[in-house]
């Protein structure tokens, strides 16, 4: 059985004084397996960002439905939203949303704080995660004295401390300089090959290179998709960027 399961979503946005509608999302059907590492694509207006929110459960679709490892999101009550959140998904953001007044430990600690945990649990939790992230000698800093690379280090670090069942990555390279890109693609890479599904919305072919499976948004639903297959980043990144073309020239699947 997948780990999730989009079935017909669809979400209709009614403008600020109700006289138009924008359908944003038209139906949107996908499936993702556990320890895929899956990429979306799409160009500005395309949904995908809509399409994250909602599988986020930062926003409702106004049909069809997400099915997460079994349970149906739209069957969770608006009081138990945020702990289905917490519990079950990571998240990375382009811009880190890392608290300036907290330490980077406290930054990573903060849904295990939220959830309960004690100290000594969070601590175990995060020793290897931190040692794997190459972020050990950074967690008594302040978000403001590392370097943008070194903020989504530990953002990753929050995403992963909770043990989600699926990471959804927004933009994740999109305010790194290339050379932080690239370590933060490898670390995405070493992460989903543990065992961690992670589900990323990017404008960058590069970025979506390193994924197992690349889809395509375009209007609202899904236009293509491609695998990854035996060949190498570079190979895949032909693909993607052929594909790109044809979307934005509005051809055919």
């Amino acid at each position: 059985m997948s780990l999730l399961e989009v079935k017909n979503l669809k979400k209709i946005y009614k403008t600020r004084f109700g006289g138009q509608q924008v359908e944003a999302l038209r139906d949107v059907s996908f499936e993702v397996e556990e320890g895929e590492f899956v990429a979306i694509m799409g160009e500005s207006g395309s949904g995908k960002t809509t399409l994250l929110n909602i599988l986020a459960a930062l926003d409702k679709a106004t049909a069809g439905k997400i099915i997460l490892q079994g349970m149906d999101l739209s069957a969770i009550s608006e009081k138990k939203v945020a702990n289905f959140r917490r519990d079950n998904l990571g998240f990375v953001f382009q811009e880190f949303n890392l608290l300036d007044t907290f330490s980077i430990e406290d930054n990573i600690f903060l849904p295990l704080v939220l959830a309960g945990n004690n100290y000594k649990s969070m601590r175990s939790k995060l020793t290897p995660i931190a040692a794997r992230l190459g972020i050990s000698e950074l967690l008594k800093k302040y978000p403001y004295e590392v370097s943008g690379g070194q903020k989504q280090r530990a953002a990753v670090a929050r995403a992963l401390i909770t043990d989600p069942k699926i990471i959804l990555a927004d933009e994740p390279t999109g305010a790194l300089d290339s050379k932080a890109s690239d370590e933060l693609l490898r670390l995405f890479g070493e992460v989903n090959a543990m065992g961690q599904t992670i589900l990323m919305v990017t404008h960058s072919a590069k970025a979506a290179s390193c994924a197992s499976r690349v889809l395509f948004i375009k209007d609202g639903e899904v236009f293509h998709q491609i695998y990854r297959g035996e060949g190498t980043n570079d190979n895949f990144y032909q693909k993607i960027t052929e594909t790109l073309t044809l979307l934005t020239k509005g051809g055919n699947k």
